[in-house]
C-alpha cells in the first residue's frame, strides 16, 4: 500500500507539472509589444518544407536539397524589421557614422533616401549582436537574438509552401515587397507599408535583406527530416534571408539565401529580432 500510494503520489506530481506547463503555454500571448514599442508575434512550433525543390526553375544550388524542418518550440519573432530610430534609442548613435563596405551610401542623394527614422537600419551581422547585448541589458534576461535560418524561413513561409508567402504570382509582389528599384532614385522604405504575410509579419519578402544566426553553407546537409537545426558549427559567412529594394537582389522568393561576411555593412542588409518564449530553452 505504501509503494501504491508513493507511485501514485508521483503520477499525480506529474500530472501537476504537465498541467502547470499547459497553463504557462495557454498564458503566452499571441502578440505583444516590449517597452521600446517593438511589436512581437508569437510563432507556433511546427514542421515544414525547407529550401527549393527541383520544380522551382530558378531556384539555386545552395536552396537545396528541400528537406522537412521541425521547429519544435514557440518563439516570437518581431513584425517589423528594426528601425534607425530603435537603433538610435538602444545604441545612442546613427548607424550611418559608421563606415559602409561599399560605395554606395556615397551616391548622389542616397543619404538623404537611407536615413529615415522608420527606414529599416543598415548594419552588419557583428553591430546586430552588439544591439542584442544592449537590448537584453536594458529590458533583462538573455532572450533577445536573431533568428536561425530555419526559424526565418518556417515564419516567412507562414504555412505556405509556395514561392512567396501569398503563392507562386510574381506579379502581385509589390503588394508585399518593396523591390526592383534602383541606385540612383532608390532606396529601403519605411517598415509596414506594404502587406504582411499569414501570420502578420511586415517585409519578409524584400525592403532590406535580413541577417539570421546561422553560418552559411553552399548547401544544406541532406534531405533527411530534421529538428531545430542551427546551421554549420563554423564559417566565414553568414546568411542574409529575404531580399531587398534594389534590383540586384533577383528574387525575393521564401527559399532564397546568401552569404556575406559577417563585418560587412551595406546599405541592404538589416535585420529583424527574435524572443526566445518563456520558459523555452
Amino acid at each position: 500500500m505504501a509503494t501504491f500510494n508513493i507511485l501514485t503520489r508521483r503520477t499525480l506530481a506529474a500530472l501537476a507539472l504537465v498541467a502547470l506547463a499547459q497553463a504557462a503555454l495557454a498564458a503566452e500571448p499571441a502578440a505583444f509589444t516590449n517597452s521600446l514599442g517593438m511589436a512581437f508575434v508569437r510563432i507556433p512550433a511546427g514542421t515544414f518544407q525547407m529550401g527549393a525543390g527541383d520544380d522551382v526553375r530558378d531556384a539555386l544550388s545552395n536552396e537545396k536539397p528541400r528537406h522537412a524542418v521541425t521547429i519544435s518550440h514557440p518563439f516570437y519573432l518581431a513584425t517589423h524589421e528594426i528601425t534607425q530610430a530603435q537603433w538610435e534609442t538602444v545604441m545612442g548613435n546613427s548607424a550611418y557614422t559608421l563606415s559602409r563596405s561599399n560605395p554606395f551610401y556615397g551616391l548622389p542623394g542616397m543619404a538623404d533616401r537611407v536615413r529615415k527614422p522608420n527606414n529599416p537600419v543598415t548594419v552588419s551581422w557583428n553591430d546586430a549582436q552588439g544591439f542584442i547585448e544592449r537590448l537584453n541589458q536594458r529590458e533583462g534576461g538573455r532572450r533577445y537574438r536573431l533568428p536561425t535560418e530555419a526559424e526565418w524561413e518556417y515564419a516567412a513561409r507562414a504555412g505556405t509552401a509556395t514561392a512567396y508567402s501569398f503563392g507562386d504570382d510574381a506579379s502581385l509582389l509589390s503588394r508585399y515587397a518593396w523591390h526592383g528599384e534602383d541606385f540612383a532614385t532608390g532606396s529601403m522604405h519605411p517598415v509596414g507599408q506594404k502587406l504582411p504575410n499569414p501570420w502578420g509579419l511586415y517585409d519578409m519578402h524584400g525592403n532590406v535583406w535580413e541577417w539570421v544566426q546561422d553560418w552559411y553553407a553552399d548547401r544544406y546537409p541532406g534531405s533527411a527530416p530534421v529538428t531545430d537545426p542551427s546551421g554549420p558549427a563554423t564559417g566565414s559567412n553568414k546568411v542574409v534571408r529575404g531580399g531587398s529594394w534594389h534590383v540586384t537582389s533577383g528574387s525575393w522568393r521564401s527559399a532564397v539565401r546568401k552569404p556575406y561576411e559577417p563585418d560587412y555593412r551595406g546599405i541592404s542588409i538589416g535585420f529583424r529580432l527574435a524572443l526566445t518564449a518563456a520558459g523555452e530553452p
